[in-house]
């Protein structure tokens, strides 16, 4: 069985998509994001895979790749076309090469036109195509800069993408209105730029008069994507984590400290507590030294609480305190983390509290 996540990055409209196999939980990445390696680690971690690549589908102009700092957060070799150019890549890809991930694998198409080292990734069973910048839903990608060649990208969709079935499912790079997927079907019979009966030189023609500004972090994104996503100064280039607790940072955004950390580091932190007064003082009790505030206040008083130490919110399940962090983060509280499962796995796990029932 297949794992499969399609994610996003707003910022540069890029897809990244996660592809992994249930049974030996190996997975891989095609087109990951810098500024969303965070994200797709904890997403990686939530469903138990294990990541082996990094697939980039071509040396992007608009966002730097996440392969290095992936690579250096989880091991992940990287592999990208050997038309590229990159340097820094553990395995340089050929059309034709097979990618495998535990009883799954993805066939390498080159697809150049875009750049010179465009390649489409095939699912095994042809039921999926990753197709990067050569086709976009109801589109294609740019052929103005980094070796763009018109004909030659109107050459690969008919004969490497064009040519799968019908009802394989086309997923790309990017998408700048909202659609997430489209089909070798329906790219044949509604592309307007590549599909029915237009002819290479009407799309020779059609891309030469787009008149497109180039994109805006062309001069930043190549430069380190031909470094595989290495920045030119590697000192301070990781996201900085925050150093004050071994933190998790879960595929909802929520940085999350565990209960036995918390127990044995009280006088480190301040707890906050944003249940109601009630069950503040109910049978569940509270911990030691935790300052009450109602979650439907804590926007308005958040500026009560000092910053001299990191603040942990608690609650009854670790849902409200979770939205709690996202209200501290907003009111420019630096360090601060939920604890997940609230007052109920503490006290299910027989930690301490004040007050509460027996």
């Amino acid at each position: 069985m297949l794992v499969f996540r399609q994610l996003f990055d707003p910022t540069s409209s890029t897809y990244t998509y996660l592809l992994g196999c249930s049974v030996s939980g190996e997975a891989v990445l095609i087109d990951p994001v810098f500024e969303q390696v965070r994200r797709d680690a904890a997403l990686i971690a939530e469903l138990g895979l294990k990541l082996l690549w990094t697939l980039d589908t071509h040396v992007h102009a608009d966002h730097v790749t996440g392969a290095w700092l992936l690579k250096k957060k989880l091991g992940a070799g990287i592999a990208l076309s050997a038309q590229s150019g990159a340097e820094g890549a553990d395995r340089l890809l050929a059309d034709g090469d097979r990618i495998a991930f535990g009883k799954r694998s993805l066939e390498v198409r080159a697809t150049p036109g875009h750049t010179n080292g465009c390649v489409t990734y095939v699912l095994d069973d042809e039921s999926m195509a990753f197709t990067g910048d050569c086709v976009l839903i109801r589109g294609s990608g740019r052929t103005d800069f980094q070796q763009g060649d018109a004909r030659a990208l109107y050459r690969s969709v008919r004969a490497r993408v064009f040519s799968l079935p019908d009802s394989c499912l086309l997923y790309p790079a990017h998408d700048y209105r909202g659609l997430t997927v489209t089909s070798v079907a329906e790219e044949k019979k509604f592309n307007p730029r590549l599909g029915g009966e237009i002819a290479e030189a009407d799309y020779a023609g059609y891309m030469k008069n787009l008149d497109l500004p180039h994109p805006k972090k062309i001069d930043e994104a190549v430069p380190a994507n031909l470094r595989c996503g290495r920045p030119g100064n590697e000192a301070g280039a990781l996201p900085d984590d925050p150093a004050w607790a071994p933190l998790r940072f879960t595929f909802s955004g929520v940085w999350e400290v565990e209960p036995n950390w918390l127990e044995e580091n009280l006088s480190k932190v301040r707890v906050l507590d944003v249940r109601e007064p009630a069950e503040f003082t109910g049978p569940l009790g509270h911990i030691r030294g935790a300052t009450l505030i109602p979650l439907g206040e804590l926007a308005a008083r958040a500026q009560e609480l000092p910053r001299d130490k990191p603040i942990v919110a608690v609650c009854r399940a670790g849902s409200r305190s979770a939205h709690a962090t996202a209200i501290l983060q907003k009111a420019g509280v630096a360090d601060f983390a939920n604890l997940p499962g609230g007052m109920l796995r503490w006290r299910a796990e027989g930690r301490a509290v004040e007050g509460g029932a027996a």
